[in-house]
């Protein structure tokens, strides 16, 4: 055979077994996260008791977000926790966005607004939250979603019971479904790509946060070299930065947040073309690192 046949064979085969053997693979470790957390956990319905309730600090980047700020800030006032913090970064919004944070602010006594004079993006607008967080705990969620009541408690168990955390990926779970794209996208992320999280929950390293609801240890932030505005999905990047420098990050499917979704087919196109631009890119910057600190990658100890 020729090298054209021989080609014709491989890609055949890869085409073939790949997800042949990935569908295994996250099913397994899918299977092994239920069997060894998921079954031991407290009922989902309530916030489960801590034995101390630090200060988290809930970040939200927003740029022209004055059609969602009044319904995103008002269900975080209703966070069920005793000690937290909210910054609002209004990212040189030209909307009504910094009138409205304001407004919120008043009237949310655990809010405090911070104005950016330009729009310099999410990482920016990130890390500006983060220095000025009094908590050792962060929650970053985007300034079009709903965080469920009960997520930060989940959370702050979860970093409670594994010091080597660095980062928890949350649950988000898709809100708009008036069409059937929308509603297509409520399967993908309530089944496949929470299952793939488990599973990599479980065999020890993740390829991305959910930007969109995760919890960081502001300490493995910084030791990470904190946001990069200089990539495409700066969510994936600091997920690899994080681990590479030694931490771990752990899926939590209590830790749930609603999210809106692109609805068109070109705006989905869009999203997924960044993401998967992005996450080439993090591939790329990070495989050499990678593949010369094995030691960075590590296995879940399942039991909470």
């Amino acid at each position: 055979m020729n090298w054209h046949e021989n080609l014709k064979i491989l890609l055949a085969a890869f085409a073939f077994g790949y997800p042949f053997v990935m569908a295994w693979y996250w099913m397994a470790g899918g299977v092994l996260f239920r069997c060894f957390r998921e079954r031991h956990q407290p009922a989902p319905d309530a916030a489960p008791a801590l034995e101390t309730y630090p200060m988290v600090s809930i970040i939200v980047p927003c740029h022209n977000e004055e059609q969602q700020a009044e319904e995103t800030f008002g269900v975080l006032a209703q966070v069920e926790y005793p000690n937290f913090e909210i910054i609002a970064i209004n990212d040189g919004s030209r909307d009504r966005t910094g009138e409205i944070l304001e407004g919120l602010a008043a009237r949310i006594p655990q809010m405090r607004v911070v104005h950016l004079t330009r729009n310099q993006g999410k990482a920016k607008a990130l890390n500006a939250g983060a220095l000025l967080a009094q908590g050792e705990l962060m929650v970053c969620i985007d300034g079009d979603a709903l965080l469920d009541r009960y997520a930060v408690t989940w959370f702050v168990r979860r970093m409670q019971s594994d010091g080597r955390l660095g980062a928890i990926t949350g649950n988000p779970r898709i809100r708009n479904r008036s069409t059937l794209l929308g509603r297509l996208q409520v399967g993908e992320f309530s089944a496949i790509v929470g299952l793939i999280k488990r599973a990599q929950t479980v065999f020890g390293w993740l390829f991305t946060v959910s930007g969109v609801i995760v919890c960081f240890r502001k300490r493995a932030v910084h030791e990470a070299g904190w946001w990069s505005a200089n990539t495409l999905t700066d969510d994936v990047e600091l997920s690899w930065r994080i681990q590479l420098a030694g931490w771990r990050i752990a899926f939590e499917p209590q830790s749930v947040c609603w999210i809106l979704m692109p609805e068109t087919l070109k705006g989905l196109w869009r999203q997924r073309l960044r993401w998967s631009e992005g996450g080439t890119q993090t591939m790329f910057i990070s495989m050499p690192k990678l593949l010369s600190a094995p030691s960075a990658i590590g296995v879940d100890g399942l039991p909470a």
